[in-house]
């Protein structure tokens, strides 16, 4: 047995075990001991029930002797209670509540390894524990209750009906069994860092030495653990850093940045722009005019102006003879982009069309021969760009916004439909700096950070739905001084039909008895493109004074004059999004307000809301949205762009990532010889291409 052993080969597993766990991405040997646990519990206080005392955390090993469901407490608790007897005779009394299911699980007879804390319990007199840790012991597991009690145990989450005991059993059963194997991580990095030694790490992440320090160990900071966390980010930063080293020696397009393309961007400017945009776009035209293929993360805050630096790429690329696509993850989205597009460059005649899934065939075919043609110079659409008929006359750019929402290979299609265009993604999300470096870690970055002069922050205000009326009052008197707002039901992709009727019904109920002599429009997603341009236009030329709207007006829609922003049940949405939709008012000269109207809150949804009440950063605001819902969610979908660490938390590990990417950067950059570099290439490509999608990276 070696380390790329399949699971299935290993004692105790077999065809069905290995299934499962390859459910959990466990495919290899190696795979199995890098599953790290998530928690560890100290049981070395293992003690017979007779010399149990209230007040002291203790492991028992004892018989289930009674299992009983309470019968008073059935329907309202599910109070469930046993109890246990070991050697010394005496009898402990366990109970869990909520624990219906335990009825199945725990009948007498069975040998068990209870960990908790011991408690006087006044109704039987005796002592018991509440909600403890058990695991059900077997014959076999006499001879391995070394492994499970009285030491510091590990604690896996369970795959199926492979539990933490029987994870602990099965890693052992491999540790014993396997050689001491060689360290992958380069010589010179392990000793100036002064790191464990591999093997001895693997071995101590699972079964942590007598006296290990038990706070260390739970916040994932053992000499051992931090081995196997940097490790992890290393290869990582390693493989982004070989895939930026490539592309910087592939062959690409070069652009001329030309007075005639000078004069072209000044023309399309609605506004004089900030510095921060000229400092963007002086980065992007850089890239631009260099002879391989740009990569550039385009990131800022709600309002910075970052489709307005998209569109100054664009006529780069355009004037000079070359086409533009801008992949969006929503049709939503993707016809907001193609209606702005065409308003910037209406006086510049250029051809923007929309490709997107819902578009009749005929449609589609005429988009796709005027694209092949070279007759459209920019197009704007959904997954419908990457489709095999979809050809290109002369694709010289590709803006990919919100790059998260797209895999890796989907990515990688819509490159190869040309020969290396230069790529810019971006990114409403304000992202922090650790998620960036995870997600984006092969793109450079630029960030807009700075708003346009004159915009004051928006005012925003928490107020509960009984105070609806409050509101509506407060509206009423920012109508009268001639402002504009939004009523805001954020749509959720499942419940989209739940959302329109909402904003459907609020419509009807504010026109006819809030405000019956104030012209209110209603925009949702299924207008089609004309209807949508006809309320957008009405509402910028303030004939539409109160938009009622699902979020398609979460991007795209700039109207000064909107002063207020209401957005319904603000407690259903991430952070994020509650900030893109905050910076659609706030951008004229007076003051703006967005009033957040929830139900009752939970814990976790009042931090959101206060969050939001007391800053309007982007980047604070993204940090603590990343902190609340962790980075898996942090999106608001489950995306395919970010890495599946088996040890590294990006927001626990925002030190280590950061140590990671320099050592990482350093060593391609100048490798201790050309051998060690090779190997490291080898290894990445063999070991975690196909855990994060680290394509071409040799």
């Amino acid at each position: 047995m070696d380390l790329a052993t399949p699971l299935t080969y290993v004692k105790g597993i077999g065809p069905p075990r290995a299934a499962v766990l390859e459910s959990k991405g466990l495919r290899t040997v190696e795979d199995l001991l890098t599953y790290a646990p998530f928690r560890y519990e100290d049981r070395t206080n293992l003690k017979p029930v007779a010399q149990l005392a209230p007040g002291e955390t203790a492991t028992v090993i004892a018989e289930v002797r009674t299992a009983r469901l309470a019968a008073f407490e059935r329907k309202r608790l599910g109070l469930f209670e046993a109890t246990f007897r070991d050697g010394s005779g005496e009898t402990l009394l366990a109970k869990w509540f909520h624990a219906e299911y335990l009825a199945h699980v725990l009948e007498p007879g069975l040998k068990v390894a209870l960990f908790g804390k011991v408690e006087f319990d006044p109704y039987s007199g005796r002592l018991v524990m509440l909600h403890p840790e058990y695991e059900i012991l077997s014959a076999a597991d006499e001879a391995e209750a070394g492994l499970h009690t009285g030491r510091i145990v590990a604690i896996y989450e369970a795959a199926g009906k492979i539990t933490t005991r029987v994870f602990r059993t099965l890693i052992h059963r491999v540790l014993e069994t396997l050689k001491p194997v060689p360290d992958p991580l380069p010589e010179t990095v392990r000793r100036r860092l002064g790191l464990v030694e591999r093997w001895a790490a693997i071995r101590e992440l699972h079964f942590p030495a007598p006296g290990t320090d038990l706070r260390a160990l739970n916040a994932f900071r053992t000499p051992a653990q931090f081995r196997m966390i940097f490790e992890e980010l290393f290869w990582l930063e390693c493989g982004l850093a070989l895939k930026r080293r490539k592309a910087r020696l592939r062959e690409g397009i070069a652009f001329e940045l030309n007075d005639r393309v000078r004069e072209k961007i000044k023309q399309m400017l609605p506004f004089k722009p900030t510095a921060a945009q000229k400092r963007v776009l002086a980065e992007i035209a850089r890239d631009m005019a260099a002879p391989h293929p740009m990569n550039r993360l385009l990131q800022g805050d709600v309002g910075s102006g970052k489709t307005l630096v998209a569109a100054e790429a664009a006529i780069i690329a355009i004037e000079n003879g070359y086409q533009v696509v801008v992949l969006a993850p929503t049709e939503i989205l993707a016809g907001q982009h193609q209606y702005y597009f065409k308003q910037l460059f209406a006086r510049l005649g250029y051809v923007v069309a929309l490709l997107v899934g819902s578009m009749s065939a005929r449609e589609k075919r005429q988009a796709k021969r005027l694209l092949a043609e070279g007759k459209i110079q920019m197009v704007v659409g959904t997954h419908a760009l990457l489709e095999e008929d979809v050809a290109f006359h002369r694709l010289g750019l590709v803006i990919i916004d919100e790059q998260h929402r797209f895999g890796v290979m989907q990515r990688l299609r819509l490159m190869e439909k040309a020969a290396a265009p230069d790529v810019l993604v971006m990114t409403a999300t304000p992202i922090p700096r650790t998620l960036a470096l995870t997600l984006y870690g092969d793109l450079d970055t630029s960030i807009l950070d700075e708003l346009p002069p004159g915009r004051k922050p928006v005012k925003t205000y928490h107020v509960t739905e009984d105070r609806i009326e409050q509101v509506y009052s407060f509206l009423a008197r920012e109508i009268e001084k001639g402002r504009q707002a939004y009523v805001v039901y954020p749509v959720i992709e499942e419940s989209e039909t739940r959302a329109l009727k909402a904003a459907e019904q609020m419509y009807r109920h504010l026109s006819e008895v809030v405000f019956p002599g104030v012209k209110i429009g209603l925009l949702h997603g299924r207008l089609g493109a004309e209807e949508k341009e006809a309320v957008m236009t009405a509402f910028k030329q303030g004939e539409i004074r109160i938009l009622v709207s699902t979020t398609v007006v979460e991007v795209g829609v700039d109207v000064p004059n909107a002063t207020v922003m209401v957005i319904e049940q603000a407690e259903r949405f991430g952070l994020a999004q509650l900030h893109q939709l905050r910076g659609r008012v706030g951008r004229g000269a007076e003051q703006s307000y967005c009033i957040l109207v929830t139900g009752k809150l939970n814990e976790a949804a009042q931090e959101r809301i206060r969050t939001l009440v007391e800053s309007t950063d982007g980047f604070k605001i993204a940090e603590a949205d990343l902190r609340l819902r962790g980075p898996g969610e942090f999106f608001g979908t489950r995306q395919s762009g970010l890495p599946a660490f088996r040890l590294a938390n990006i927001i626990r590990d925002q030190e280590i990532l950061e140590l990671a990417r320099s050592e990482a950067e350093a060593f391609v950059e100048q490798p201790p010889s050309p051998e060690e570099l090779r190997r490291a290439v080898a290894y990445i490509r063999e070991h975690w291409q196909r855990r994060y999608g680290l394509v071409q990276v040799g």
